[in-house]
């Protein structure tokens, strides 16, 4: 299993509601930050796959918000993934603020699809061979 955490996400004014909570939406950002950050630590990145002609759409989005971040907190993403990418990956995510408090849990799924055709593809050799090291 590949796991990567992210620290030192500052949740921000605008992130934030009425009530001071971060807004719901918001957590599919945190997400986004925390699966990018993951592929890069393995020297993998969104751009270059995409100068190659595949992109990752979210096919799935799921949250559970277990309490509310707040305004200031220092986030950690915990990114992982669990399973080898075939056609799709899920990425599964805990949230927890700078007490170690898990505030939120939620996985995506994307898909690699060719840019060109809109046709599903396997995800790129590239990212099979540096996830490989971690399901040995």
């Amino acid at each position: 299993m590949f796991s990567y955490e992210v620290k030192g996400i500052r949740v921000r004014y605008a992130d934030t509601d009425q009530m001071g909570y971060v807004y719901y939406g918001n957590y599919a950002r945190y997400y986004e930050i925390g699966r990018v950050e993951a592929l890069r630590s393995l020297g993998f990145h969104y751009k270059k796959m995409e100068d190659t002609g595949v992109m990752m759409p979210v096919y799935e989005n799921h949250s559970k918000y277990i309490k509310p971040a707040r305004y200031d907190d220092e986030l950690t993403i915990r990114v992982q993934i669990a399973e080898l990418p075939g056609v799709r990956v899920t990425f599964h995510y805990e949230i927890r603020n700078q007490t170690g408090t898990l505030l939120n849990t939620g996985s995506t799924v994307l898909v690699f699809q060719r840019m060109d055709t809109g046709k599903l593809c396997f995800a790129p050799e590239t990212l099979m061979e540096k996830l490989r090291l971690f399901f040995t």
